[in-house]
């Protein structure tokens, strides 16, 4: 290997917003985090999809559609044919 033209390596502690500490190392001194596999909600399960544009309430709207025809259309028997 050349001398001489590798960057150099430091132990780092990678610090996140919920507080988590991970040790790794990085050709950077310091690193934060603003989430982590501790607190990031799709590996925590608390995962929630938000409909920031409105899209549903504009749906239902649209079409009239409330909670009382949910309720109605799952509870009927399918048929076939």
């Amino acid at each position: 290997m050349r001398q001489k033209i590798h960057p150099k390596l430091y132990d780092v502690k990678i610090t996140c917003g919920c507080g988590n500490v991970i040790e790794t190392r990085s050709t950077k001194k310091e690193i934060s985090v603003e989430v982590c596999s501790k607190c990031h909600p799709f590996y925590t399960g608390s995962q929630k999809f938000v409909d920031t544009a409105g899209r549903v309430e504009r749906f239902q709207k649209k079409y009239q559609w409330s909670a009382e025809m949910a309720k109605s259309a799952a509870a009927k028997p399918k048929t076939k044919g």
